[in-house]
């Protein structure tokens, strides 16, 4: 089962994640209203699909106003999305408007089942805001990988190690860095999972951790044991 971002993001606060503030919306009213109250002199107007490459495609734009922003939502909203995942489209009932944040860097962070070894694998990469398959494709040498035992769960020494792999040196970026992992690591488990998906969490340029884009898909067979993940 998938849910869209603002769901996901609604989750990734319930769990301490940092999010950036964003407000749902269904038409162009409700998006020039939510620029407003968020307040930024930019903010970013994201379609609600289930696909990835939305930025590539279009369905991730910036206004530097809120008539911008109702202008942006009223194109999007009752159009299709083509993606490379999905070229005949999918439909654009609503856009997320957020917050608009200075990015110093990018990292991808998942999560998900490696069927090879029947273990959940923790996987991440300072080449964020691109696809995974792309990387994996392209510079699979910068995807660095921690096998998660599902007894156990994360280790602070596996994420601290990782945290070391992305050159993450200053001790605070490395606190926040664990703090997320392994909040996500708990998450999946927690939750039945098949797999949790931050791309990008960004630095930005205060120094803050921040889990900029979010992605959960649940696993069908265990649903009957989440009843608010299933009104969904």
């Amino acid at each position: 089962m998938k849910i869209h971002e603002f769901q996901a993001k609604e989750i990734f606060s319930k769990h301490g994640l940092p999010i950036p503030k964003g407000i749902i919306a269904h038409n162009a009213h409700e998006a020039e209203k939510a620029a407003k109250e968020i307040g930024t002199s930019i903010v970013v107007v994201k379609a609600q699909v289930h696909a990835g490459g939305r930025g590539k495609a279009g369905g991730v734009k910036l206004a530097r106003s809120p008539e911008e922003a109702g202008t942006i939502a009223a194109q999007m909203i009752g159009s299709r999305l083509k993606t490379y995942q999905n070229p005949e489209g999918l439909p654009i009932n609503s856009v997320l408007i957020e917050e608009g944040l200075d990015i110093e860097r990018e990292f991808y962070v998942g999560i998900t089942l490696d069927r090879e070894v029947s273990r959940p694998v923790l996987m991440v990469s300072a080449a964020g805001g691109m696809e995974i398959e792309e990387i994996a494709k392209t510079t699979p040498e910068l995807i660095f990988k921690e096998h998660i035992d599902p007894v156990l769960g994360l280790m602070p020494y596996q994420a601290r190690k990782i945290a070391f792999k992305l050159d993450l040196k200053d001790k605070s970026l490395i606190s926040q860095f664990m703090k997320i992992v392994m909040k996500l690591s708990k998450m999946y488990f927690d939750l039945d999972a098949s797999l949790i998906e931050v791309n990008p969490l960004i630095k930005t340029k205060n120094g803050e951790l921040i889990c900029l884009d979010a992605k959960i898909d649940f696993d069908d067979n265990a649903l009957f044991r989440h009843k608010d993940i299933l009104e969904l």
